[in-house]
């Protein structure tokens, strides 16, 4: 039971990533509050699931990740080239996605960081005439949304976590005894 709790309080995190994307794309501004926030929701989500697994090793490994995040991108803020909004969201996601996501979320965040450049550096690729001039005007100031490709990235990876546990459940006949 406490792993769908910890589930749950991951899916709970899907629309406020949702709105950090949609906040950062449009302002290019990610509130602490969120930030935080997420960061509360993840530690909760990994204290749950490290109860019910009788180990701290995954909520040890993301406290790692997520300092090592933090420290690798701060001189990347100092020099200007990330916002500080997104160095803190970094270092907030593994607590969100745990040690045993971290694969998952990287693969989906390059994925998602090289669509979102080829988009800005192309924008001819887009259909809509003012999306297309917001997108060119965000290439001449040289600024990227990373908060977008993290946050779908950490959706994605959510979605996998829960898909993966679902169907654990259901192939091993747990969800049949909580009925």
């Amino acid at each position: 039971m406490l792993l769908y709790a910890s589930l749950v309080l991951k899916a709970l995190a899907i629309p406020l990533l949702a709105r950090i994307a949609w906040l950062d794309f449009s302002t290019q501004r990610i509130s602490n509050r969120d930030v935080l926030l997420l960061l509360c929701m993840g530690l909760g989500s990994l204290q749950l699931f490290a109860v019910q697994a009788g180990s701290w090793w995954d909520m040890g490994l993301s406290a790692l990740g997520g300092v090592l995040l933090f420290v690798a991108l701060f001189p990347f803020w100092v020099l200007r080239k990330v916002g500080a909004g997104d160095v803190k969201l970094m270092a907030a996601i593994p607590f969100l996605i745990g040690g045993d996501g971290l694969v998952v979320f990287t693969v989906f965040l390059l994925v998602f960081a090289v669509a979102v450049v080829a988009l800005i550096k192309n924008p001819f690729m887009l259909p809509a005439g003012a999306f297309r001039l917001y997108v060119q005007h965000m290439d001449r100031k040289g600024v990227v949304p990373f908060g977008v490709p993290i946050a779908a990235a950490a959706i994605c990876a959510i979605g996998f976590q829960i898909y993966v546990a679902v169907r654990v459940a259901t192939s091993s006949g747990i969800l049949e005894h909580l009925n």
